[in-house]
């Protein structure tokens, strides 16, 4: 048997927002957009060629809109492997997506942290090669 996450959800305040910061600033793909009702639609994105998507679910309530950007509790949230840093932490900057921690090297590879546009903080990571 073979089990494996297929997506997250990500609390938004607005679907069309979140579609444009994540497809313009992260170049993340839209996979799909559904209306399913009048308030509710089945959005997903995820970076080309990933396997793990996210769902962005529209807050629905007070409760679940004091999630929005604090999913975690101020903890990083998501962590992205990435082939080249240089250019994908380029990207982020020349879109002026806020970066939190400036590139490091560390024993795993290099990282920096990110906010997305509701505050929750992401880990770009580039990891090192196992030979």
């Amino acid at each position: 048997m073979k089990n494996q996450l297929f997506q997250l959800t990500l609390v938004v305040r607005d679907y069309d927002e979140a579609i444009s910061f994540y497809t313009e600033k992260l170049g993340f793909e839209l996979l799909e957009d559904t209306q399913l009702s009048e308030t509710k639609r089945w959005v997903r994105v995820a970076p080309p060629e990933s396997d793990i998507a996210l769902l962005f679910g529209k807050a629905a309530n007070e409760e679940q809109k004091k999630a929005i950007g604090n999913q975690t509790g101020g903890r990083v949230f998501l962590f992205m492997h990435t082939s080249d840093f240089d250019s994908y932490y380029e990207q982020l900057k020349a879109n002026d997506v806020e970066i939190i921690r400036e590139p490091s090297v560390e024993p795993y590879g290099k990282v920096c942290v990110f906010s997305d546009l509701y505050g929750n903080l992401w880990d770009l990571i580039e990891p090192n090669q196992v030979d």
